[in-house]
């Protein structure tokens, strides 16, 4: 288009040149970028500081930052902001902090350093652990702003520091920030602090040393925002007490706590099965004026079924669906539906599922999966199988889950090959079976007397799909061989078990017991049990039962 411009006596402007530049420098073509460039002045029309800023960030942006230098000070017009920071990024990112230290101070004489300045030179200058020269420069950059910087611009600039610095030399600059009141809003750069802790480190001790260090000895007052992230982070490492000493030191200090302080407590009494703890936190929610969310609702209703109280959390659901604010959602009818199925409440179960487009909320894969497991366990393997169908005709795509219930339901009820048809459904749909799945269907082919194939996906599992067995492959095909009569397969199994270095349990001991006084094999029944007291296993009342009589 360019050579058609040339062609068509049109002359290309500046901005048609800077748009060239720029898409060249883009695509890595610094070559092309600067031939261009410097045919700029031959046709009369001389580059000015956007043409300088776009191919200085090209070259920066692809090493060539010595290049740059040399196109800066040849520069034919007033470099701007922009081209200072350009600069300034190149060197940085070659890690020549001195250079670009030495380029800032020379800006600061001509023009005003911005906050992409300071982003691009401190965290540099903070992680060579130049930490005096990094608070001198934010200094003098704030001292000549009018107005103090908002939390934003504390948090956006701690990010890039914590980035880049890592967390104890952005500690050492934040301190100094704090002790000589550069930084008037401590939790500003505190939060990102908390943040970078909880994120990289073993466990919320070392975040929760970093915010004592800053409330307490440095005095910065903490707000909400950090008490929620650290009590967040302390229950996500199952540190309820003390996240709940946090949570009262938090209301000891009128810091008043809000839905999503409330919802994280209550998420976590819910998951540990503090269920008392969880109903007195829902109670205190509501006589301090904080509203629930729906979130809130739907923790609430999964702890109310996980205690068994299933009629309660739907009493619970009804009040909220009557009061016309609450809008359900796959996360409110997952734990109803699934606490019907397990009580043998099909029927209701699958009325609520029926229920729930007319609240405006579709079932999804998960929700799917707890009705279809719900119909396997009870043994309706013709209902599973039809909610299954139902489920691809809606458009709802199956997953590993799906296909595992299913197989599961299928084997209990000995339809083993409706089962195995899933299962290559599964395969040839594009997912991956794991090693639950293929447990699966070997102990269904296992149990139906079909020991053949069931060590051919044994063998394929471990060859074809890179699966290691677990305790439960083996201890499967040990129990099913031996009821077969095939108890020298059965161990080698065992063998397989020891040289694989896992370590047997009662069941696989009873299994091979069983298998021996099965095939009129009572000495080896006596020497497996012999091994398996020996090896430190208690015996059973399953042992002494599958043990033969001796004469």
């Amino acid at each position: 288009m360019f050579t058609r411009m040339e062609e068509m006596k049109l002359k290309p402007t500046v901005v048609t040149y800077n748009t060239l530049v720029s898409g060249l420098g883009k695509n890595g073509k610094i070559r092309e970028a600067i031939e261009l460039f410097e045919v700029m002045e031959e046709k009369g029309c001389p580059p000015n500081t956007v043409t300088f800023n776009t191919l200085l960030d090209c070259l920066c942006k692809n090493d060539e930052v010595m290049v740059a230098l040399k196109m800066f000070f040849k520069m034919s017009c007033v470099p701007d902001v922009c081209t200072y920071n350009t600069i300034i990024y190149g060197l940085m990112k070659k890690g020549r902090v001195r250079e670009a230290m030495s380029f800032f101070h020379q800006m600061k004489k001509l023009v005003g350093p911005d906050f992409v300045t300071l982003c691009t030179l401190l965290p540099g200058v903070v992680k060579v652990g130049l930490i005096e020269d990094a608070y001198k420069i934010i200094s003098s950059f704030l001292h000549s702003s009018a107005d103090q910087p908002a939390s934003l611009f504390w948090e956006d600039l701690m990010g890039s520091v914590l980035a880049e610095g890592g967390i104890e030399n952005a500690v050492l600059f934040s301190e100094r920030l704090v002790v000589n009141g550069v930084c008037r809003d401590g939790e500003s750069i505190l939060v990102p602090m908390v943040r970078y802790c909880l994120k990289h480190g073993d466990n919320p001790s070392g975040a929760r040393m970093l915010f004592e260090r800053f409330t307490k000895d440095l005095g910065v007052k903490p707000k909400l925002p950090v008490y929620n992230l650290l009590i967040g982070g302390l229950l996500e490492a199952d540190m309820i007490e003390a996240a709940e000493g946090l949570f009262l030191e938090m209301k000891s200090t009128s810091c008043i706590p809000d839905v999503a302080t409330y919802n994280f407590l209550l998420d976590a009494y819910g998951k540990s099965g503090k269920l008392e703890e969880l109903f007195e936190m829902y109670k205190e929610m509501s006589s301090h004026e904080c509203v629930p969310n729906t979130i809130t609702h739907n923790i609430v209703i999964s702890g109310l079924v996980k205690a068994g109280n299933v009629d309660e959390a739907l009493d619970l659901y009804y009040d909220l669906i009557s009061d016309g604010d609450f809008s359900p959602s796959v996360c409110t009818y997952g734990p109803l539906i699934d606490g019907l199925s397990k009580s043998g409440r099909l029927y209701e179960a699958k009325q609520l599922f029926e229920g729930m487009l007319d609240y405006g909320c579709s079932p999804n894969c998960a929700i799917y999966n707890i009705l279809i497991n719900g119909f396997g366990k009870a043994g309706e393997a013709d209902a599973a199988c039809k909610l299954f169908k139902r489920m691809v005709r809606e458009g709802v795509r199956p997953d590993l889950k799906t296909y595992s219930v299913l197989v599961d339901c299928l084997c209990m009820v000995g339809r083993v090959d409706e089962a195995l048809c899933y299962f290559k459904e599964l395969m040839e749909s594009g997912l991956d079976p794991d090693v639950v799945c293929y447990n699966l269907i070997i102990n269904g082919l296992g149990k139906s007397r079909r020991l053949e194939e069931a060590l051919e996906l044994y063998n394929e599992m471990k060859s074809s799909r890179g699966i290691t067995p677990d305790l439960y492959t083996y201890n499967s095909l040990i129990l099913n061989l031996g009821i077969a009569g095939m108890v020298e397969e059965a161990g080698k199994v065992y063998d397989e078990i020891q040289r694989v270095g896992l370590e047997p349990n009662v069941f696989t001991f009873n299994a091979l017991i069983r298998g021996y006084s099965l095939s009129g094999k009572p000495e080896r029944a006596y020497a497996v049990y012999q091994t398996m007291v020996t090896g430190g296993f208690s015996p059973n009342t399953g042992t002494y039962e599958q043990l033969p009589n001796r004469a």
